[in-house]
């Protein structure tokens, strides 16, 4: 039984992983959820697999940062909104079909709400100090 768990949990936070990594490059899916539902996955598979997913670069940048953060800086918002909204305007333009064009809207707007009211905005000073006295045990 526990090996068919451990089976279940690698594959979900497997398929997961790949899914953050595509939402990483394209604007309308988000890559922050199912990087954390990979961790999840992983940590509860095995150790080992834990560690290994700790290790990667997609961990690093992407989890651990948010993580220790709680938030983000305003540079990395507007970074993240403006080429999202450059692929949605893209898409709004190449798509003649008005349904799929007002999706593509509604997703942009909440996308600003979300990144404006649900994201914390961190000022650069703090998220140094906040990293530099998690790494020093402060």
């Amino acid at each position: 039984m526990k090996m068919i768990k451990t089976i279940l949990l690698v594959s979900i936070g497997s398929i997961a992983l790949v899914i953050g990594i595509a939402g990483t490059f394209l604007p309308v899916l988000p890559g922050g959820p199912f990087y954390l539902i990979a961790v999840f996955c992983f940590a509860r598979s095995s150790k080992r697999a834990d560690r290994w997913f700790k290790n990667t670069w997609v961990y690093k940048k992407y989890v651990l940062a948010f993580l220790q953060k709680k938030g983000m800086k305003r540079a990395e918002k507007i970074r993240i909104n403006l080429i999202a909204d450059a692929c949605i305007l893209a898409s709004i333009l190449y798509v003649d079909i008005l349904f799929v064009r007002i999706v593509l809207i509604i997703l942009a707007l909440y996308k600003h709400y979300y990144f404006i009211y649900k994201i914390k905005t961190i000022h650069p000073h703090t998220a140094e100090e906040s990293v530099d006295s998690k790494s020093t045990g402060t």
